[in-house]
């Protein structure tokens, strides 16, 4: 393992409904960031395909709309699939510059859409982690991702993986990261509320990790008002989502941030030795925890609602 490593987080906002020039905003971003010597690079969630903050796709309590229909084609038509030429570009770029990547993406797969961070590394795509839980109005665009992907990566560093937004409020999710020996616990988001540094500072602390969080910075004006519909105010200046990205250490020191109401490239360096120094005293899967009290089984196999395997029907099997 490397005991020091560069990290940043990216604060800034999709080119919303336009996919090509999200991924060239990605691109010049990692090229940044690798002039500054960042080695791993955490961007926002939802920032491939967008969150489009105030839309509301027409969706009320028992109908639909023909007109929210047409916005939601619009959005499923700038989300990508993971195996696709978008983050096939990413994938190069991050090998280019010898840096791992976080990216958070709307994923379509088949008639769903997901909301996903897909990891990056010099080897290429190394893995993604679907939402599990979507919030509020999240789950009538986005499917539920399952525990198939909730396995980390590993990296030169120490175990890399990523919950996003509200998910880090699913104490059962936490503990399932930390079991996995998380080291680099990313948090991509659009909660741009004061509460969400507590949030991060408490993880860290709970999980003896760094923490990185990147949030969207998005404002009305780069909003595409006239192909989606928004409740939110149209006024000149509104801001969307204001950031409020930052990075904490295992003891909860913040390293960076939080920034608001601006683009930002956040970085720190990382120290890994302090991962054990902080857990000599907590270690929540370790000396800490009381197994005999609490346990948590976690399903990791894939959800499918149809199986096609023919050892399942009677007169089909093999011998």
């Amino acid at each position: 393992m490397s005991n020091k490593l560069v990290a940043a987080v990216a604060q800034t906002a999709s080119v919303l409904l336009d996919t090509p020039a999200t991924v060239d905003r990605a691109l010049a971003l990692m090229a940044e960031a690798a002039g500054r010597g960042v080695q791993l690079l955490v961007f926002p969630e939802a920032f491939i395909g967008g969150y489009p903050k105030g839309a509301d796709f027409h969706i009320y309590l028992g109908a639909r709309t023909p007109q929210g229909r047409t916005e939601f084609k619009r959005y499923f038509d700038a989300a990508v699939t993971v195996d696709g030429p978008a983050i096939a570009k990413l994938a190069k770029a991050a090998a280019g510059h010898r840096m791992y990547a976080v990216v958070g993406i709307i994923e379509r797969d088949g008639g769903t859409l997901y909301c996903t961070a897909v990891y990056l590394g010099p080897e290429g795509i190394l893995g993604k982690h679907r939402k599990l839980m979507p919030t509020a109005l999240e789950r009538l665009v986005w499917g539920f991702g399952d525990g198939s992907t909730l396995k980390a990566v590993d990296t030169p560093f120490g175990k890399l993986g990523a919950v996003i937004c509200w998910e880090n409020y699913m104490p059962a999710l936490r503990m399932a990261m930390y079991q996995q020996r998380v080291a680099l616990y990313c948090a991509p988001t659009v909660d741009d509320r004061d509460s969400w540094a507590s949030t991060m500072q408490h993880i860290a602390l709970e999980g003896r990790c760094f923490v990185l969080s990147a949030c969207q910075h998005l404002r009305r004006e780069q909003f595409p008002a006239g192909k989606m519909n928004n409740r939110l105010s149209d006024a000149p200046g509104t801001v969307l989502i204001r950031g409020g990205s930052l990075i904490v250490d295992p003891l909860g020191k913040v390293l960076a941030g939080p920034v608001f109401n601006e683009d930002a490239l956040l970085t720190a360096e990382l120290d890994m030795s302090l991962i054990p120094m902080a857990q000599m005293d907590f270690d929540p899967v370790g000396h800490y925890a009381r197994p005999d009290v609490f346990s948590l089984k976690v399903n990791t196999a894939p959800q499918q609602s149809v199986s096609l395997d023919p050892d399942g029907f009677p007169g089909t099997g093999h011998g």
